[in-house]
């Protein structure tokens, strides 16, 4: 009786623990897939900063020539200075998706295929970028990703992609704040931290809608590498840099972390001048816009490398209060430009629009810095604050005195304040 009422015990505890190992395997899966769907966030806490393919190369890209300029972004500096992004932008892929209706990276242009090409990014301590389009065709005529949204992401998961740039070519009636959200819900649904750069030209005003679904967006059409002259296409006009600041007052609110205004890729290094390139990477920082380089990073001059890599005005874009800068004066084509820091300094960009030099005396006195946005503002009667040229890389005197120089033809003088 007692063997019996042992077996009975133990067949019972037998029992027990079958039950509990499969409820625990049960709820496993469950607390993996919760874990799946966590959304990812926090990607873009200060503007992305990059390289991107299109501006120099357009669709004229390969292995080879891409892993050099890989080896270029790392030697000259760019990556030590921030730049994190290295994005194939329109013409990776093949003409056809395959048998299966994938995406196939162009054999000719890409030997070793995509992953391989990925890795070799990350190998350089980079992260990977990649191009596709909310229509049936890419703008360069390669598919396109309508009805393909979770393939694709799927497929840019497994080659290791960090950050896809969205355009918005041949997309005929489609909704593009639902096109947006259902790529951004494909790339989410794969578990990988992808950065989504949408690319929708601002047509949409996608700063209304695009916090929460992507971490840039353009607010522009392209850039051109003309400083205040647009460039007409024939159905479409490439903007200057000037016709792209003058866009940015009117939304600069809806920019900051993890939801930046893109106002396009930087032209610097591609045919301006060192004056416009100087102010177009400064208003760049100050608008605490991306910094996305599109220049060939191989036969860069030391001007266009030492505007690039300038820490100290990185430092102004990069400022973790993320809050764009405003215009607080216009006069006779000599501009004002205004950022508050997260350390209770100010940037201040004196910008000289206009074909000939300009001398310039500030009375800080008569003008206290008042933004409502950041509800920060600076009484230069009572507080004072040093003042130091970015660029000159010099201390200047202090907000008591008057601020005398001249500024160049079409170039800018940036200060850095920081009280005393």
């Amino acid at each position: 009786m007692k063997a019996i009422y042992n077996h009975i015990i133990l067949t019972g505890l037998i029992g027990l623990l079958t039950v509990n190992v499969v409820l625990a395997q049960s709820e496993a899966p469950v607390q993996t897939q919760k874990s799946a769907n966590a959304k990812i966030t926090n990607l873009a806490p200060t503007p992305p900063m990059g390289w991107n393919s299109w501006n120099t190369f357009q669709t004229r890209i390969d292995e080879k020539l891409l892993r050099d300029m890989v080896d270029t972004f790392v030697s000259s500096g760019m990556r030590d200075a921030g730049y994190k992004y290295f994005t194939l932008d329109d013409g990776w892929m093949s003409m056809e998706r395959d048998q299966n209706g994938q995406l196939v990276a162009d054999p000719k242009k890409f030997p070793s295929g995509m992953k391989a090409f990925a890795d070799y990014v990350h190998s350089k301590g980079l992260k990977f970028g990649i191009y596709n389009c909310a229509g049936d065709k890419t703008c360069a005529g390669y598919p396109g990703t309508r009805g393909h949204e979770y393939e694709d992401a799927r497929l840019y998961a497994s080659w290791g992609v960090d950050l896809l740039k969205y355009d918005w070519c041949n997309t005929d009636s489609l909704n593009a704040r639902e096109a947006y959200i259902t790529m951004a819900r494909a790339l989410q649904a794969t578990g990988r931290p992808v950065l989504f750069s949408l690319c929708e030209w601002g047509n949409h005003q996608p700063w209304l809608w695009a916090n929460g679904v992507g971490e840039m967006y353009r607010a522009t059409g392209d850039i051109t590498a003309n400083f205040d002259k647009d460039k007409h296409m024939g159905t479409w006009t490439a903007l200057s840099v000037l016709t792209i600041v003058d866009k940015q007052p009117a939304i600069r609110q809806y920019n900051g972390p993890n939801h930046w205004n893109d106002p396009d890729m930087l032209e610097v290094g591609n045919g301006m001048s060192f004056a416009e390139d100087k102010a177009h990477f400064s208003l760049w920082c100050m608008l605490a816009a991306p910094l996305i380089a599109g220049n060939d990073l191989r036969k860069m001059s030391e001007q266009t490398k030492n505007i690039l890599t300038n820490k100290a005005v990185i430092a102004i874009d990069q400022d973790a209060l993320g809050v764009a800068a405003y215009r607080n004066s216009s006069e006779n084509g000599l501009e004002t430009w205004v950022k508050p820091l997260s350390d209770g300094g100010w940037a201040v960009c004196f910008l000289n629009r206009s074909d000939k030099a300009q001398d310039i005396t500030y009375n800080w006195a008569k003008n206290p810095l008042q933004d409502s946005f950041s509800r920060r503002t600076a009484d230069f009667t009572g507080a004072v604050y040093r003042l130091h040229d970015v660029w000159a890389k010099k201390d200047v005197g202090t907000t008591r005195g008057l601020f005398k120089t001249s500024i160049p033809a079409r170039d800018v003088v940036l200060l850095l304040l920081t009280q005393k």
